[in-house]
């Protein structure tokens, strides 16, 4: 069915080149005058502008002075080898005043088009490559403002000849930097001419209008850099919003990339205009030098810079004078203008590097040894039940129903944190842009995120009235730092010392009581994300009002360490910790459900916390920890949400690495 489509196609294009060339023929065909009365030569006998100036009439009746075609200037044209009368069709005489019919005007577009469409009938479209260029502009300028009328009116905004000269207009090779650079100085000049008067006055003030017209240096930013050529689009527009950044950031890499790093860059890169863009600080057309007492960035005009969209009129918090120091450029790299930046990046990189290098290698090692032994076929301790009264269908209670509870919902508001706000610290990415649109943009995903975040928070707040009531209740009874309590001791270095002597074979596996050393690193990393993730947090949620109090870097950093602390957790959790609890040899298949179902089997409490076994048994305190076994619903229901939460942690745990590999 291809091919008489492709056909049809050819056909038409061969009837649009015929109708072309007979219109052509018909129309000298209709003259009387000779050819050569109508060639260049002979129109240039009189607009070569050496005689006296030549006047015609305008639409409105009103005198004007005829365009001056210098043979020289016109010889360099890309129109050069046409004839005067292939655009002036109406004129049938060489005689002043010409006699004229009634013909269509030239038309660029028509006239280029077709060109192309015979090019391709031809195969000549790799020696006419520069048409195909000009067929592509001609399509990018169709969708463009200049293309669309003002209102009220029929005609387009600009066209060919008000920005490209008919008769003179010489794009310069890409080989010959001397003439590109000449040509860029000219275009300021052509796109004031007719309708940009205004913007020709503030950019020649600004300090790329300067470096152009003061010192005529073609490297500086001239309209067409900022706007394109052809595919202009309206500066109110979301698509020129989103575009100009990279514009700006196609000479000012550096600060393109701390821009980036930044909420409004982020938001950018997101694919959504509504945060600060370059021109909204630096202005568009009259950027100045910071210095300059003019400039929008000036440290006295700064804060009503900020104000613009940080104020009670945008209905937004007030920037405060705190808020305006604030470094939308901070480089953790510039120790000499962001030391505090700079100090802040290297002891998160130490914190992260140190944390997931020993984890890493501690899981690593731990897999490999009990993979080993299961191998071998070393047993694993078991329990003889029988030998022990009224176990049969029992098995340990480890936490209680309000644990277990908090846990799931802990574990759930994290996963929507680390979708929600991974989503914006790698908005470069495929998936970010597909979760924000399906969560109805970053305004509703913050909403989302700040929800999440004061579960958490409410929780662990919770937890902390818990532990102080239960604290005071056994205050006389509880040893800080016995087997009972989570807080670390000098036993969990010597069961560190012991389970790395057991990896190389070293030593024996070290007998653990109730809380393990990891056990105890994931309860006090709460404690540490929560100040510092939770901390960070609410001072980026009210950076008014922490303005308002302390210096704006203390902004940066809190930017910063937010964003390294919650990819440490997320990585974390989904690696270390998932592998602590669900994928070591021992632990397979996963998952282990001990924290739903509040219980594990005795075969399993004894092997993994021996010590407390032993305790409890000693001294006659086992049947108190002792519950029914779980039902075969809860068992499976169980079973199915930790599938499940596995699952969404490790299509989380890709996401982040697809981020983090292509940021």
């Amino acid at each position: 069915m291809a091919a008489p489509s492709l056909s049809r196609a050819k056909l038409r294009r061969a009837a649009g080149v015929f109708c072309i060339a007979a219109a052509s023929v018909l129309g000298w065909q209709g003259n009387a005058i000779a050819a050569e009365d109508l060639s260049n030569a002979s129109c240039q006998t009189c607009h070569d502008g050496k005689k006296e100036k030549l006047e015609t009439k305008d639409a409105a009746g009103k005198k004007r002075l005829l365009l001056v075609i210098a043979p020289a200037k016109y010889a360099k044209g890309v129109h050069a080898k046409m004839e005067c009368v292939a655009c002036h069709k109406d004129i049938v005489d060489a005689k002043a005043p010409h006699r004229k019919v009634d013909v269509p005007k030239a038309d660029c577009i028509q006239c280029h088009t077709d060109l192309w469409a015979a090019a391709e009938m031809q195969g000549k479209t790799r020696s006419k490559a520069r048409l195909g260029v000009v067929v592509d502009n001609i399509k990018a300028y169709k969708k463009s403002f200049h293309a669309k009328p003002n209102k009220g009116e029929k005609l387009p905004r600009a066209v060919c000849k008000d920005c490209h000269d008919t008769h003179f207009f010489d794009v310069p090779p890409k080989d010959s930097e001397a003439r590109k650079g000449s040509w860029r100085l000219e275009v300021p000049e052509r796109c004031a001419e007719i309708c940009h008067e205004d913007g020709l006055d503030d950019w020649g003030d600004s300090v790329h209008g300067k470096l152009v017209m003061d010192e005529e240096d073609p490297e500086g930013a001239i309209c067409i850099d900022c706007h394109s050529s052809h595919a202009i689009a309206s500066t109110t527009g979301d698509a020129f919003k989103l575009e100009i950044t990279g514009g700006c950031g196609s000479c000012h890499e550096e600060n393109l990339g701390s821009y980036g790093d930044t909420y409004h860059g982020k938001i950018n890169t997101l694919g959504y205009s509504y945060t600060a863009k370059c021109h909204d600080c630096h202005g568009s057309h009259n950027i100045l030098k910071a210095d300059n007492k003019y400039s929008k960035i000036h440290p006295k005009n700064r804060l009503g810079t900020c104000r613009q969209c940080h104020s009670k009129k945008e209905g937004r918090h007030e920037a405060t004078a705190g808020y305006a120091t604030f470094g939308p450029h901070a480089n953790a790299n510039d120790f000499a203008r962001y030391p505090q930046v700079w100090v802040t990046a290297r002891l998160m990189f130490a914190l992260l590097a140190g944390v997931f290098f020993f984890f890493w290698v501690h899981s690593a090692l731990w897999y490999y040894r009990e993979y080993k032994d299961r191998k071998e076929g070393r047993s694993r301790p078991h329990v003889r039940i029988e030998e022990l009264p009224n176990l049969e269908g029992k098995q340990v209670r480890r936490f209680g129903p309000i644990a277990r509870l908090a846990h799931l919902v802990f574990a759930l508001s994290v996963m929507v944190l680390v979708l929600t706000g991974m989503a914006v610290f790698y908005g470069q990415t495929h998936w970010a842009k597909f979760v924000m649109a399906a969560l109805g943009g970053p305004q509703i995903a913050s909403i989302v995120h700040r929800t999440a975040a004061a579960i958490m928070l409410g929780i662990f707040a919770v937890h902390l009235v818990y532990l102080a009531v239960h604290l005071w209740k056994i205050r006389r009874t509880f040893k800080w730092f016995g087997p009972d309590s989570l807080v670390p001791s000098w036993q969990d270095l010597s069961d560190i010392i012991g389970m790395f002597k057991w990896f190389f074979g070293k030593g024996p596996k070290p007998l653990f009581d109730r809380w393990t050393y990891w056990e105890r690193f994931d309860y006090w990393a709460v404690f540490w994300g929560m100040a510092i993730i939770g901390g960070s947090g609410m001072m980026l949620a009210f950076p008014t009002y922490v303005a308002a109090v302390l210096p704006g870097w203390t902004l940066n950093v809190a930017a910063l360490v937010h964003g390294d602390e919650a990819f440490l957790a997320a990585v974390f959790l989904f690696t270390v910790h998932f592998f602590n609890n669900h994928f070591r040899p021992e632990k397979l298949p996963p998952p282990d459900v001990v924290m739903f179902t509040g219980s594990m089997a005795i075969d399993e409490f004894r092997r993994e916390h021996t010590l407390q076994y032993r305790r409890l048994v000693e001294s006659g305190e086992l049947d108190n920890y002792l519950v029914d076994a779980p039902s075969q619903p809860m068992a499976r229901g169980s079973r199915t949400l930790g599938i499940a939460l596995i699952v969404i942690g490790l299509v989380l745990l890709a996401m982040v690495t697809a981020g983090f590999l292509r940021g």
